[in-house]
């Protein structure tokens, strides 16, 4: 038995797809799907979507304003291509939340968690998670790839909880813009090892028998049926192309940049083009600056060389997703959203430096900053079968707070949940004590982004 269960050990990650069947009622090319660009640590508002060009020299930073397709919208000029497709999203400047702190804020925005203290785990499941599950439960899924894939995933303060790791994503860690990038466990090309491995199963199978009279519960039949995903998931051709950037042309991995953010967010279109319905990326690492995310305090990195730093390839990688999602008849079935957990102070504060690097002076110089700020923030919403080319909601003349059409992390939720199919006001699900926990306890669909 042990021989036999060995063969199959070498996949590692078959209990991963357990339960991981979706929707098979609406054809594939009509069921909902989403793509969540995460930007770890907190974008700023005022720099970016949301420019405050007649506060004070102390908050409005030095970036100038420019003009967007959509006439009275304005962004700063850190974002030249986003301003030229404005026309296809809609920029929330009325987000908030409550919590100051990069695990709760985290928490907040994508498990709906109102608890305002910095916990090591979630206490809820993400909606990422919450949306694998449900459709995990409606029946079985035929498309051999994973329903819920995070190409280098947001994992920090977030996950599945009680759901269990069964439905956490299939995460892609590895630099799509590598040349030698390649996602493990997808795709064997060498039909030797495939037969090798067809075999290990057949004779895990003969093994098994011996042990039916003992399975009350049918875990062994699941099993059966788990493994032949993961074992389609190596051996069909379909998941190896999709993850495979090199089919594009040239064209169009210029056009999303050449650099692993750019990539990361052409997969993430080939990924949902292919039928995965559920794909998250974080922008962090290098490309952000010394410290690899968008926390700009003073004493990580100059706030506005930082930002100088990093926008050209976030403007670039973000902008042709967009137009992309447009461009190819995506539009109404994919929803992609770009959020952090919250957006920095109005106020710039100044520290000194910890150290030296990309967007950073050398330790012991003063620099600019901006710290945490849960009170107002912006985030851009694309495709969905939205109304888009506006704005809804306003922060004050300084950014400080929300005076237009407020929206929480509970409407956030909401929204994303009602695009994908989900009455967010109806479902529960039993957490850890077998309490029926509401998926969504406060908020409601946007309706400027749902009517």
């Amino acid at each position: 038995m042990q021989v036999g269960l060995a063969g199959m050990a070498t996949l590692s990650w078959p209990a991963l797809l357990k339960l991981r069947a979706a929707n098979a009622a609406l054809p594939q090319s009509e069921r909902k799907a989403i793509i969540m660009v995460w930007l770890p640590g907190g974008q700023s508002h005022i720099d970016t979507y949301d420019p405050k060009p007649d506060a004070g020299s102390e908050y409005r930073g030095p970036f100038k304003t420019i003009s967007t397709k959509v006439p009275g919208m304005q962004f700063t000029e850190l974002l030249p291509m986003n301003a030229k497709i404005a026309d296809k999203f809609t920029v929330l400047r009325s987000m908030h939340q409550k919590a100051g702190g990069h695990p709760a804020g985290s928490m907040q925005m994508l498990s709906g968690d109102s608890d305002v203290r910095d916990k090591p785990k979630p206490r809820l499941p993400d909606w990422m998670s919450v949306a694998h599950y449900l459709r995990s439960q409606e029946s079985r899924r035929e498309n051999p790839l994973p329903n819920y894939i995070g190409v280098n995933p947001p994992l920090e303060y977030n996950g599945p909880a009680y759901l269990g790791d069964a439905y956490a994503p299939f995460s892609v860690s590895d630099d799509p813009n590598r040349p030698n990038f390649s996602v493990p466990n997808i795709g064997l090309s060498d039909p030797a090892e495939t037969r090798r491995l067809s075999d290990r199963v057949a004779l895990r199978k003969s093994l098994d028998r011996l042990e039916r009279a003992f399975d009350n519960e049918g875990e062994l039949g699941a099993l059966d049926e788990f493994e032949a995903q993961a074992m389609t998931l190596l051996t069909n051709p379909q998941t190896r192309d999709a993850f495979d950037l090199g089919k594009e042309e040239d064209a169009v991995r210029d056009r999303y940049g050449r650099n692993r953010w750019g990539q990361q967010l052409l997969l993430a279109r080939r990924l949902v083009e292919a039928g995965v319905e559920i794909v998250t990326s974080s922008l962090n690492g290098p490309l952000c600056g010394r410290v690899r995310n968008w926390d700009d305090h003073a004493v990580n990195q100059h706030q506005f060389e930082a930002l100088r730093f990093r926008m050209p390839t976030y403007d670039r990688a973000v902008s042709a997703l967009i137009e992309d999602i447009y461009a190819r008849g995506l539009d109404q079935r994919v929803l992609v959203v770009v959020t952090g957990e919250f957006g920095r102070t109005p106020k710039i504060s100044f520290d000194r430096s910890t150290g030296a690097g990309d967007a950073s002076a050398p330790a012991g110089t003063l620099q600019p900053g901006r710290d945490h700020w849960p009170r107002a923030f912006s985030n851009v919403w694309a495709g969905g079968g939205l109304q888009t080319g506006g704005v809804i909601g306003a922060s004050d003349k300084r950014g400080e707070d929300v005076v237009e059409r407020p929206c929480g992390p509970g409407d956030f939720l909401a929204t994303i949940y009602h695009h994908l199919g989900i009455d967010s006001s109806k479902v529960t699900i039993d957490d850890f004590n077998g309490r029926p926990t509401p998926i969504v306890d406060h908020g409601r669909p946007i309706p400027e982004l749902v009517a």
